[in-house]
């Protein structure tokens, strides 16, 4: 699935795809796929994402506009 508030939070926040990457310790490569929707995003990475940017996994999902 791809879900474009990954990358739109990403770049709101002034990062590289490898800076988030390093956030999950995974490759730059990876993330990539995450943000493209070539790559399921696993749960554990989701909730981190989420604290890290301070919103809802169901904001991040697009199952929500409400952030928290």
């Amino acid at each position: 699935m791809y879900f474009p508030r990954l990358r739109d939070l990403r770049e709101d926040a002034d990062l590289s795809q490898k800076q988030v990457a390093e956030i999950l310790h995974i490759q730059q490569t990876v993330y990539s796929r995450y943000e493209r929707g070539y790559q399921t995003i696993p749960v554990e990475h989701l909730l981190v994402l989420a604290d890290y940017y301070r919103v809802s996994v169901d904001y991040l999902l697009g199952r929500t506009n409400r952030m928290r």
